[in-house]
Formats: structure tokens, sequence, C-alpha cells
């Protein structure tokens, strides 16, 4: 049976199944992929970006069907699904808008006198990306926009549970008027990757975004290969509270943060970090929010809740829960799987989470509130740092400047003060620590596949 298939997480219903790669099928798509990348680096660059335009153009366009593929693949609730849409409309609007100033020639200082010196942004050739099942759209627009308009073709090696989307993009990108193989979406497995694509000449480097254990190993043939990569990795986001005005407006935005994408996203925020004056009302009223979500299929009625992304991942998920309890915490609501055939759980709240907890440390990756009491802003970045991940993070205060002095002191890529964390195609996105390596969206994602190539003229 091969490994790509659509399996509906509400039912656990096998609906299609999909061929995997031949060895010699993945040698084809690495040849034509460079071929078309030796065309693609000189079209000029107002030409690159006007398919990428079309690409957004094409997304809006056809956005409740192609929010109901990824509800069938992996779950997601139809309305969320349209906003994952809608961020790729914005990311690949982005790039087209702004791709010719970010590869503009760049004079480097030095001497005065009448020699040049400066640098030049080209592309590198074929790329590979490996992509996650969490948000199958947005994850592919993030590393192909700025990529594509910097003139490198693409390799995709979409997760396993999302053939059909991974399909639909390739199609999208045809009916944009991208070039024939400037983008290949591959049926490959992981033994391809490392055996086939990496060790090839033709491939230039590759990007991921998953778990620790698949960029460590995929790190590992990279580097074996001496393929550049990005890496964006889990997390263990903090979302600090040092005070409130208004404890119903916090809960919500604290819940609303954590539970989307029911929990499966790696900057949704982890752990709830609480002054001690206001933790035992945020904590009740949690629970209480944790307790009243009722399961319903995210096609009927996505205001509710919907199902984990597979059974395998529900299984997983309450697993590191037990685990968790079993070491010492203490369950305020949920953890448990909900009776039926789908892959819904009860969104737990977690406290007296300590080191040595199973979970202290590891990535949750579901609906899983662990909540953390502290006694005043030294205590809460200390708790904020103690992980071995470093992606996002949120401060909340009523007095800015003190917020701002806590997220200063935060290790992590990304920061938001007194809003929760967001992906906007503006702001560069990645992590510290074994959070990744490199930064997508925002001006610095087309510095990563890119010759800097520099050039100096002697008057």
């Amino acid at each position: 049976m091969s490994e790509y298939q659509v399996q509906n997480p509400a039912t656990g219903e096998v609906v299609e199944e999909f061929p995997t790669a031949t060895d010699e099928q993945i040698r084809d798509a690495l040849e034509r992929s460079h071929k078309a990348y030796l065309s693609w680096r000189d079209t000029p660059v107002e030409e690159r970006t006007a398919v990428l335009r079309r690409v957004a153009e094409i997304y809006t366009e056809r956005a409740e069907e192609l929010a109901g593929i990824i509800g069938l693949e992996m779950g997601k609730a139809v309305p969320e699904g349209v906003a994952e849409v809608k961020i790729c409309n914005r990311i690949y609007n982005y790039f087209a808008d702004n791709a010719a100033a970010f590869i503009e020639d760049e004079p480097l200082r030095g001497p005065a006198g009448d020699d040049q010196a400066y640098l030049l942004r080209k592309p590198v050739g074929s790329l590979l990306g490996i992509m996650p099942w969490n948000f199958p759209y947005y994850q592919v627009a993030r590393f192909a926009a700025p990529n594509l308009a910097l003139g490198n073709t693409i390799i995709l090696k979409h997760a396993p549970q999302c053939p059909r989307s991974a399909a639909v993009m390739e199609q999208i990108f045809v009916d944009a008027g991208l070039p024939a193989d400037a983008y290949i979406n591959v049926y490959a497995t992981n033994d391809q990757v490392s055996e086939v694509i990496l060790p090839s000449p033709l491939n230039q480097g590759v990007s991921l975004t998953g778990s620790e254990r698949a960029g460590s190993a995929v790190a590992a043939a990279a580097g074996k290969n001496l393929k550049k990569v990005v890496l964006e990795l889990g997390g263990s986001d903090p979302f600090v509270v040092l005070d409130t005005d208004d404890i119903d407006a916090t809960v919500e935005t604290m819940f609303g943060t954590r539970m989307g994408n029911n929990g499966q996203a790696c900057n949704s925020p982890k752990r709830m970090i609480i002054m001690d004056d206001i933790y035992d009302e945020v904590a009740t009223k949690i629970a209480e929010k944790a307790k009243a979500l009722i399961p319903a299929d995210p096609y009927a009625d996505p205001g509710k809740l919907s199902p984990l992304s597979s059974i395998s991942a529900a299984e997983r998920f309450v697993g590191q829960v037990e685990e968790t309890v079993k070491d010492g915490a203490t369950v305020l609501a949920g953890g448990e799987r909900i009776e039926g055939p789908g892959a819904y759980v009860q969104p737990v709240v977690l406290t007296d989470v300590k080191k040595g907890n199973a979970g202290y440390y590891d990535e949750l990756f579901g609906p899983a509130f662990m909540l953390f009491r502290v006694a005043d802003d030294d205590e809460a970045v200390t708790l904020a740092n103690d992980t071995p991940f470093g992606l996002g993070s949120a401060v909340f205060a009523t007095d800015r400047g003190r917020a701002e002095k806590v997220a200063d002191r935060l290790e992590a890529g990304m920061v938001f003060i007194n809003t929760p964390e967001a992906s906007r195609e503006f702001l560069p996105f990645g992590g510290v620590k074994r959070s990744g390596i490199g930064r997508e969206l925002g001006p610095l994602a087309m510095d990563e596949f890119c010759n800097k190539q520099m050039v100096y003229k002697k008057a």
C-alpha cells in the first residue's frame, strides 16, 4: 500500500491512495527541474512575479474548494481552511510586489575612490521542499513564492496524508503560467530524499518544515552532501501574561490562539505563563472553555471541535498527555480520546507540570494548555527560556514598557507584544535553538537560497 493516501480524520475512512514515485521518476524530476531552471533564471523578474500574482488570484477564486480538500485530508475546519488560503494569497502577492526590490544590486562601502563593489542576488538552482500536513497550502507558499520569484525551481515532497492538495498546487502553478517543470510535485519516500535527491548534483538545497526528528535526519543528509538547509521545526512557545484589566478578554485570546488549527501549529502558544494574582481565575475559565467544546464534522459544523489530523496523531497526543500526568501533572479538563471512529480529542488543561514531567520539554502537538504560575517578571523570563526550542513568544501587560522589557529577554526568533502570535507575509518567520535554521517570509526569505555574488570593479 502506498504511504500517500487521503484518510478522513473525522471517520477514519481511507478515501484514496496514490502511488509512490519510483527512483527513476525521481531522477527524471531532477533532470527536468534543472533544465527548467536554466531558462527560468533568465526570465525577467517582472514575468516571474506575474505568475505569482496569477497564483494568488487562483487561490482566491478557488478558496472554498481548496479548503474542502484539506478538510478531508487533515481535518481542518472549512473556515480555517479558507483563512489559510487567504494568507497564501497575501504571500504570493507580497513577493510579486516586492521581489524586484529585494534583489536589486547592493553597493558595498569601501575606501573612497573610483573602485566599485556590490552584491548581486542570483538564484542557485533546483531546490527540494519537504512540507508538513498541518498547513498544506501555507507552508508551500512560504517556500515557493520567494524562491520562484528569485529564479530557483522547486521539487516538492509533501506530507503523505496530503496528496490531493499537493497535486492541486502543482496544477495551480501550471494554470497560472509557470513554465513546465519549474515546480514539480513528487510522491517521494524519505529514503529517496536521502539516497536519490540530496546526493544529486542537480539539487542545490532543501527546506523542511516538520518535526525536530525529521529536521535532524534531513540536516544530516544535507550536510553529508554539502547542501544548504532551511529548517522550521518544533516549538514550545510561551504566552506570558504579566497582568490584565480584562480577564475574560485575555482568556478568550489565549484560548482562541491555542486552539487555532486544533493546537497543531509549531508556533502555537503551548506554555501559558501567568502571574500569581490572576492565575486561579484564568485557569478556571480556560478549563470551562475546554470542557464546553464538543466534536463536529469539519464540514457540517466547523464552529465546534475538529478532529486531529489523523488517528495516529490523536493516539500520540493522548499518549503524551498520559505520560505527563503519570509524571505528576494535574488535569483540570479533558485529555481523552472522544468515543467514536474519528481522531477527536477533548482539549486538555494541565497544571503542576514540573521539570522531569514528560510534557515539560516536549512539544504537545494538539489541543493542550499547560498553565504555569509565576511570582514576578524574572521568574516568567526564566521559565519562558527554559526550553530546547526558541520559535515564537507573546507577552501581554497593561504597561507596554514592562512587556517590552520582558520580551527583550526572551530567547526566541519571534516576539509579539500585546498581540497573539500570527503569521504575516511581511514578518520573517523562524526560530533559534532546536526550532530550526533560517528564515521564511518577509525580506529575509529571498536571501536563503541565493548566491550573494560579490562583484568588484577596479577603476
